[in-house]
């Protein structure tokens, strides 16, 4: 038995748990670059430097928590808190890595609303929303070969692109299309089996249940890359009148460029609909989920390796989601590149980021 595997199997106790409270607390302050970066961090840290875990674990623990509904960076955190430290410290790192950022963004959330005149706001927004325009877009250019493998895949992610431009609701059209991924993929004597979604009623001002209730729904069934959460945002919280599209992507702004996990960018919605108890309920609500979802991850691996269905419904699903993101990332493209400026920031940063996709590929090949 490695050294690695002796340290997994031997309780840990206190000084484990502080371990997981101390890392995750510090990457939740300095893990910016979003769900990417954040996992590269990790690796560094639990394989490389402290060897909580083995290399091969560590990539099992990331399929798992890909596998699974919620942010997968945070649900990382938490799946590797309990392997050092029980369901404690799977409570640990995730309240760890999201605290921190939750602090940041209502900060960041006040300031917005309290200190800063909207022609300030609009000059933070012509600089800043094209270069998270860019980076959405080079990371829906990164993810064409998970959304496209095979010609089902490319059926998928028609269906899902036809559905979004005709108004089918988004929890619809994944549902539809995982159940057809399973119907392309599975055999014939199975029953894909049936996937319902409770719709949540909202009024234009929504009181603070309703906060809660509308994140909790979206932290429960969202899936694929943390910028799927753009789907979501415009179809449960713009599209019923609660923010402007120009508040969505100054939201999208702040969860981008803050550390610790994107999806704060519901702590930021949540502070402009009613202020510190909004932005509470509204993180409570998108991550509560990933509580119960992280301790599954293991588990997931196994259904999906038994199950075809489940494995080709998984697929259909995060095809999906990523054909959506491309439509709802059109739908404010006319809110992001206002004017030549606002392009040319799009394109220098698109520049970039493509460059540094280029190095990277580069490296690996040498």
């Amino acid at each position: 038995m490695g050294a690695a595997q002796q340290r997994e199997s031997q309780p840990v106790g206190r000084s484990g748990l502080f371990s997981v409270v101390r890392l995750f607390a510090w990457l939740g302050v300095i893990g910016i670059g979003g769900p990417a970066a954040h996992i590269a961090m990790m690796r560094r840290r639990v394989v490389q430097r402290d060897a909580w875990v083995s290399e091969d674990d560590f990539a099992r623990m990331v399929g798992a928590c890909a596998l699974v509904p919620g942010p997968n960076s945070t649900e990382m955190a938490m799946a590797l808190g309990a392997r050092r430290a029980g369901w404690r410290g799977l409570l640990a790192g995730g309240v760890s890595f999201i605290v921190p950022a939750f602090v940041i963004v209502c900060a960041v959330a006040w300031l917005y609303e309290d200190i800063l005149t909207s022609g300030v706001i609009a000059d933070v927004r012509r600089w800043v929303v094209p270069v998270v325009a860019a980076i959405v877009l080079d990371a829906l250019w990164s993810l064409r070969t998970t959304a496209v493998r095979d010609w089902r895949d490319f059926v998928v992610v028609i269906a899902a692109l036809l559905g979004a431009v005709i108004g089918v609701p988004e929890l619809l059209v994944l549902a539809l299309i995982g159940t057809a991924a399973v119907a392309l993929r599975a055999r014939p004597k199975h029953h894909a089996g049936s996937f319902g979604f409770a719709a949540v009623v909202l009024a234009l001002t929504p009181s603070l249940s309703k906060i809660f209730l509308v994140f909790l729904q979206i932290g429960s069934v969202i899936y694929g890359s943390g910028y799927v959460l753009l789907v979501f945002l415009e179809s449960e919280v713009v599209n019923r009148g609660w923010i402007t599209p120009e508040v969505l992507l100054d939201a999208i702004s702040v969860g981008q460029f803050t550390p610790g996990p994107v999806f704060t960018t519901a702590t930021f919605i949540g502070w402009h609909l009613s202020g510190f108890a909004g932005a509470a309920l509204a993180t409570l609500g998108i991550f509560a989920p990933s509580f119960v979802f992280a301790a599954f991850v293991d588990r997931v691996v196994g259904w999906s390796q038994r199950s075809s269905m489940f494995a080709a419904f998984l697929r259909g699903v995060s095809s999906g989601s990523i054909a959506l993101m491309a439509v709802v990332m059109w739908r404010l493209a006319d809110k992001a590149l206002v004017d030549a400026w606002a392009i040319a920031v799009f394109v220098a940063a698109l520049a970039v980021l493509r460059a540094r996709a280029a190095r990277r590929w580069w490296s690996a090949r040498r």
